[in-house]
């Protein structure tokens, strides 16, 4: 009696957060759905009207929509790919011993606090600048044209920009997961002749199976909702050759005033997410049984 007295006391004390919690999601979520079947344009108001299926079936018909789509899962894949083969390089150079070790941790892991907007801004006026830019500076000195990045290669130097704030991220985690290694284990491979590489894809990389689907699914999580990057460098363009779902979403709603349609985009992106998380879920929770 007294255990069953204690979790209720328990249940009775988070209520009021759990409850907070479900109305700060629920609301948004139950306004966004409503909005998307309705005629609503914030250059006329009054005149909102039930339109159904409509936003949906103009924002899924849009050729925008595809190549937003397309754009999205190319700035994905592309960050990943660069963080974690990136990451393994760097938790395998950093975990080996040399002096000011620590200090080379704190500067590699230090640009994930730095704000997207802020990085973004460094990048596109401090790297990028075709014309003041440092990598500009570096091609005239080797007697090159300097090349514009954010007009030839927005999506490239997207991905560029977003893979060096989440770099960080995922080397903190494959390094944790590189020094809870057994070195005994690497020590006996070594004394039975086998070579670096071979230790590192027999040995290493197995180890690291659990902690690169981690670094995955979380990545991948914030991935698809990247936006403040895309408004400070490209703001989508040119055309729309770096626009993702996100900034699609947000072009619709705000730039163009079409709230039912971008509310419309909104439900699509959070059943692509889920559909994304769902399958993502389901394939680590696979490898962490194993």
């Amino acid at each position: 009696m007294a255990t069953q007295a204690r979790r209720a006391a328990a249940r009775l004390m988070i209520s009021p957060a759990v409850i907070l919690l479900l109305c700060w999601m629920i609301v948004p979520l139950a306004m966004t759905l409503y909005f998307s079947f309705l005629r609503y344009n914030l250059l006329m108001p009054g005149t909102e009207a039930w339109t159904g299926l409509t936003n949906y079936r103009y924002f899924l018909t849009d050729p925008a929509f595809f190549e937003a789509l397309g754009n999205t899962l190319t700035l994905v894949g592309g960050v990943l790919v660069i963080t974690v083969v990136g990451g393994i390089l760097l938790g395998l150079l950093l975990d080996q011993p040399f002096r000011g070790q620590g200090i080379v941790r704190i500067l590699v892991i230090a640009p994930f606090f730095v704000m997207p907007t802020v990085s973004a801004l460094v990048w596109k006026n401090m790297f990028m600048n075709p014309v003041n830019g440092l990598f500009a500076h570096v091609a005239k000195f080797l007697g090159l044209a300097p090349y514009d990045f954010l007009t030839q290669a927005p999506l490239a130097s997207i991905i560029a920009i977003v893979s060096w704030q989440w770099l960080p991220f995922a080397t903190l985690i494959l390094l944790t997961a590189l020094q809870s290694l057994d070195r005994e284990q690497l020590e006996a491979a070594e004394m039975d002749g086998a070579g670096a590489l071979s230790r590192f894809i027999f040995i290493m990389l197995p180890h690291l199976g659990r902690a690169i689907t981690v670094v995955i699914l979380i990545q991948t999580i914030f991935l698809l909702s990247v936006f403040a990057e895309i408004l400070v460098t490209t703001n989508g363009g040119p055309g729309t050759a770096s626009t993702n779902l996100t900034y699609l979403i947000y072009a619709q709603s705000l730039l163009q005033f079409d709230v039912g349609g971008g509310s419309a985009g909104g439900v699509v992106a959070i059943i692509l997410a889920n559909i994304v998380a769902i399958f993502l879920m389901r394939m680590i929770g696979k490898n962490l049984e194993t």
